[in-house]
């Protein structure tokens, strides 16, 4: 069963309820710290969890060469079926997105950035936005200064501003 809270009406704005702690009777995913890079280790969790498997948040913005990841990493957010929450550290926002906000890379599916920004906002209560913000500073840095070409759900924009600023003082070196 999904933790997520989506509605008919709202289908967009995936909120998780519920992180998942460790169940010694679930499958682990392979560990970060066995990859050189990120993508190898998205690959091969991809290559677990199953092909139709589409990375969100921080495994995208990974995706994206936007935020290097963590050598720790645990959990991992995805759209995929209800089977993926069958493995230690699987975080399902939902079992499908729409695939205008699909992006690929070396054959990993993820979430454009946009997309994994509203998910971001969506569920900020429970996220470390760490790495949003890096990857929201890296883009404002290599697009001269703008956020141009991005966009969120109306519902998150005056906080997504304040997430702007942020990324900018970061980038700002305060």
């Amino acid at each position: 069963m999904n933790t997520y809270a989506g509605t008919a009406e709202d289908p967009v704005n995936r909120r998780t309820v519920v992180l998942p702690g460790y169940d010694p009777r679930k499958q682990d995913l392979p560990k970060r710290c066995d990859y050189l890079g990120a993508l190898s280790w998205l690959k091969a969790v991809r290559d677990t969890i199953g092909n139709e498997t589409v990375f969100a948040l921080d495994e995208a913005l990974m995706c994206m060469g936007l935020f290097g990841g963590r050598t720790d990493e645990y959990l991992v957010w995805v759209y995929a079926d209800d089977n993926a929450s069958s493995y230690n550290g699987v975080v399902v926002l939902g079992n499908s997105v729409s695939p205008h906000c699909v992006a690929e890379k070396d054959g990993i599916r993820y979430t454009d950035l946009s997309r994994t920004l509203t998910d971001a906002l969506a569920n900020e209560t429970i996220l470390d936005m760490q790495g949003v913000t890096e990857a929201l500073s890296r883009y404002y840095y290599t697009n001269s200064g703008s956020f141009a070409g991005l966009s969120v759900a109306p519902e998150y924009q005056e906080r997504f501003d304040r997430l702007a600023e942020e990324a900018i003082r970061y980038y700002n070196g305060g």
